[in-house]
């Protein structure tokens, strides 16, 4: 993605606003909360943002754990991945990020479903 998606979403800033509502929606989902117990939420919100920041094109290189890898224990299936990208996807418009540049970063993310769901 283009380096200025990132800038023109507000940058740092703008990906840890994002983060923070997006992990406030995931972990007050019944569904999906159980999926983060015992790990450190600090680490993942730090992984987060830089995944975010990567896929928005900013000055960041994602340095976290493949994400087949990453997943490979959690059993995940596609209504966990749809309801992820769907909290993503608001906590991006709730920050003001622009519909063609979630649908941009949406797209990318979308391109993780099937290693993330182990396929």
């Amino acid at each position: 993605m283009a380096p200025q998606v990132y800038a023109k979403i507000g940058g740092r800033k703008a990906v840890e606003s994002v983060v923070t509502d997006f992990y406030d929606m995931v972990l007050a989902d019944d569904q999906l909360a159980g999926y983060f117990d015992g790990y450190d939420m600090e680490e993942l919100y730090a992984h987060q943002v830089q995944f975010i920041s990567s896929v928005a094109g900013g000055p960041v290189t994602y340095t976290g754990a493949d994400m087949r890898e990453a997943h490979a224990d959690l059993d995940l299936d596609p209504a966990d991945f749809d309801a992820v990208a769907a909290y993503l996807e608001t906590a991006l418009l709730e920050n003001g990020v622009d519909e063609d540049h979630v649908e941009a970063i949406l797209a990318e993310v979308g391109e993780l479903e099937e290693p993330i769901l182990g396929r």
